[in-house]
């Protein structure tokens, strides 16, 4: 291993270190380096925004009935600016909510919050109009009973859907429907593709000059000099000789981002902190007998049990990935991990480490896909026909604090000059980066006025980007991580109810 200190001749006047690329730090990186603030991101990866799955907006956190309102409204909220920031990363289809007999849980229930959040959505339209983007406010969801169901079976599957009840006929023709309560719900929260929201991250932080992105790049220490700069020691990856060089830089302000791991970060800097990390997956199949565009579906049941909610997110091409909130499919025997009070760093077993690092063993994909068919198929019967279509979407998600139902999250700021991102959704990505930037206005470290730009405006240079070439870059990332490249294809049909 070879040791290089990294001088930066040319140092700029203010810069700001981001470890993690995640879409936490890559988001923040964008935001700074829109500002003409100069950013250093570290990366261990070979690429941004390579983490957790993320295949849902979360438009106001329909899928968690457990949450409070107040945080279903900040994930409306923090969904709707991330969109306009970046559009072409959402694949336009709505949500079906149901919920089985034997759950606990009553239908009718979750129609307060869903008129409050039509409320706020109605209100934030009429402020901006630019805030329509999941769809018209006046249809924002729409119930079917059991009768409005059976009427739409003995339709035929059309080619496109352009109403809501369009894309209600595969979901009637294919659910036992004697088995659920009514009504079923549709509401408009749309997917979120991984794939495009790290090309977007990727072609636009290589656009701006004011971020060096530091890929293959482990940081191994930090620490607070004197002058209240950080310096930071990294491990590069090099290529020409197949060695690591370490390097050494300052910067004047610094952000853990490092998601599951921010602990470690923290354990360097000093700063103490609480908090829970919990490894999940998703698996990743494709159904050759699906017929017509499905909208996804989420059939509601209780956490960790053998009931526990499945979810069913539909790509092009027959893929789709699905949840099931049991430790034998999404959730994992000792995959919860605590903090201590020596280490602000939960110490996930040894085996998921191994699987973030190095991937996973064959027959356990086999295994665990398969237990994720047969738990759809429960609810969706023809669904067995399923076969396994790729290795799972996984990574460790962090979570402060202890409360394990906590959803609208995004940073905090401890000692000096030093703030960690803990978004638990990534649509609070953005929130966590326009959190960062009020900060440095606050300690006096960024000068320009940007409180009354819209936040759509701040994006420039990664607002120009084509859908074009964001999925062309997508399915490139795709082939690189071994994914089919359907989960990088647009899935995007307007809704006209």
């Amino acid at each position: 291993m070879k040791e290089q200190v990294n001088p930066h001749d040319h140092r700029p006047a203010f810069s700001v270190g981001i470890i993690g690329g995640g879409i936490a730090g890559s988001t923040i990186a964008m935001r700074l380096a829109e500002l003409g603030i100069h950013v250093e991101i570290f990366e261990e990866g070979a690429s941004l925004v390579n983490g957790p799955p993320i295949c849902h907006l979360h438009a106001g956190g329909n899928l968690y009935r457990e949450i409070p309102d107040e945080q279903c409204i900040t994930l409306l909220r923090q969904s709707i600016d991330s969109l306009k920031v970046f559009p072409h990363t959402v694949n336009v289809r709505p949500t079906v909510i149901a919920v089985p007999k034997h759950d606990t849980g009553n239908p009718n229930a979750l129609l307060p919050r869903l008129e409050k959040l039509q409320q706020i959505y109605t209100q934030l339209v009429a402020l901006d109009p630019a805030n329509r983007v999941i769809g018209d406010p006046e249809h924002y969801f729409k119930l079917y009973d059991k009768k409005d169901l059976q009427a739409l079976s003995s339709q035929d599957i059309p080619e496109q859907p352009t109403h809501f009840d369009d894309w209600m006929i595969p979901v009637a023709k294919n659910l036992e429907l004697d088995k659920f309560k009514f009504p079923l719900v549709l509401v408009q929260e749309y997917g979120w593709s991984v794939f495009r929201l790290a090309a977007t991250a990727n072609l636009a932080l290589e656009t701006l000059d004011t971020c060096q992105i530091n890929t293959q790049s482990k940081v191994t220490h930090v620490a607070q000099q004197t002058d209240q700069r950080w310096e930071i020691e990294y491990q590069q990856y090099d290529s020409s000789h197949h060695d690591h060089i370490t390097r050494r830089i300052q910067v004047d302000y610094l952000i853990n981002a490092c998601g599951f791991q921010t602990g470690e970060i923290d354990d360097m800097a000093e700063q103490k902190r609480h908090r829970l990390v919990e490894f999940k997956a998703a698996y990743v199949t494709q159904w050759p007998d699906s017929q017509g565009y499905w909208p996804e579906v989420i059939f509601h049941g209780e956490r960790g049990t053998p009931d526990g909610m499945a979810q069913l997110t539909p790509y092009p091409g027959g893929y789709f990935q699905l949840h099931g909130m049991t430790e034998e499919i999404t959730l994992f025997k000792q995959g919860l991990a605590k903090s201590t009070s020596n280490s602000a760093q939960p110490r996930l077993d040894h085996g998921f480490i191994k699987k973030i690092k190095s991937g996973w063993d064959k027959k356990e994909i086999e295994i665990r896909s398969n237990r994720a068919i047969k738990h759809m198929s429960r609810f969706v019967p023809n669904y067995k026909t399923a076969n396994v279509g790729g290795k799972p979407l996984f990574g460790a998600q962090q979570i402060p604090g202890d409360d394990i139902t906590l959803r609208a999250a995004d940073v905090s700021f401890a000692g000096k000059r030093y703030a960690r991102t803990e978004i638990v959704k990534a649509s609070s990505a953005l929130s966590a980066a326009n959190s960062i930037v009020e900060q440095l206005q606050s300690a006096g470290l960024y000068h320009a006025q940007v409180n009354n730009v819209a936040v759509e405006q701040s994006f420039p240079v990664t607002r120009s980007l084509s859908a074009e070439e964001i999925e062309q870059y997508a399915v490139k990332l795709a082939h690189e991580r071994g994914y089919p490249e359907a989960l990088a294809r647009t899935l995007s049909i307007e809704l006209d109810d």
